[in-house]
């Protein structure tokens, strides 16, 4: 991994130390920075969970991801950068309430001072690290993210005007990037799902978030929202480079139209 390249891609320019303050900093850039997004999904690409392909994707193509590959590098980096990192799987929570299998989707504990919970690859989600505590939470745009114990495991917890809405369950039990292959497989595959059942570009930003997702964009921005329906190829091409950097040479994106 070049590690320099890595900080460019993500527009990193601050200390080099390992630290609450860079790790906060690096959280937030690579989340402003970086798409979560499911497009190789939709284009029948498939994906590898190699770290030499996450970085010629991630940072040598300027892409994105989705959890496994997004979590997956930034572990990378932050390992290099000098912090004490592990992966934990969590189990994300269903329209019924049910909740998916392990390994259903991949973040980070970060060991320092205090011990942080780190997530580049939900989507919409918190924005900086979280305390890995009980009360630990975090404020983005008028929805609370918290961290509550629940038996042997932890809860993720949106709460907003709307109320409280669980988002993963986790144990705090450490994971090798190879555990989620399965379950990688899967995501890509099964009709069961929902990463195959449509696709989405996604990126925060310092105001609110920007989304593309079935040929309709959505920005929001200070608490306003604003969406409009995308209806031709060109128009696809044209916001993936313009609000998101990520140009697709030679791919035919007509199957984003007709699964839309």
């Amino acid at each position: 991994m070049d590690v320099e390249a890595y900080l460019r891609r993500i527009e990193y320019d601050g200390p080099r130390q390992p630290s609450a303050a860079s790790l906060r900093v690096l959280h937030r850039q690579h989340l402003f920075t970086v798409p979560f997004e499911n497009l190789d999904i939709a284009l029948k690409v498939p994906l590898r969970l190699d770290l030499a392909q996450l970085f010629d994707k991630i940072v040598v193509r300027r892409r994105g991801g989705f959890c496994y590959e997004l979590n997956g590098l930034f572990c990378e980096l932050l390992r290099r950068r000098g912090f004490q990192v592990q992966m934990l799987s969590a189990r994300v929570r269903n329209a019924d309430g049910s909740y998916g299998p392990e390994f259903d989707h991949m973040l980070l504990k970060v060991e320092l001072e205090e011990t942080w919970l780190a997530d580049v690859g939900f989507g919409e989600s918190f924005v900086d690290p979280i305390a890995f505590c009980a009360g630990g939470a975090s404020e983005v745009h008028g929805r609370h993210y918290s961290v509550v114990p629940i038996g042997d495991e932890w809860q993720l917890v949106r709460e907003d005007e709307k109320g409280q809405s669980p988002q993963y369950r986790f144990r705090d039990v450490p994971r090798r990037l190879a555990d989620y292959a399965v379950m990688c497989r899967f995501h890509q595959t099964s009709p069961d799902s929902h990463f195959t059942r449509g696709w989405t570009c996604s990126k925060a930003t310092p105001e609110g978030r920007t989304t593309l997702a079935n040929m309709r964009l959505i920005v929001t921005r200070s608490g306003t929202r604003e969406e409009r329906l995308l209806t031709t190829e060109a128009e696809v091409r044209s916001c993936l480079r313009d609000q998101f950097g990520i140009e697709l040479p030679g791919s035919d994106l007509s199957v984003f139209i007709s699964s839309s």
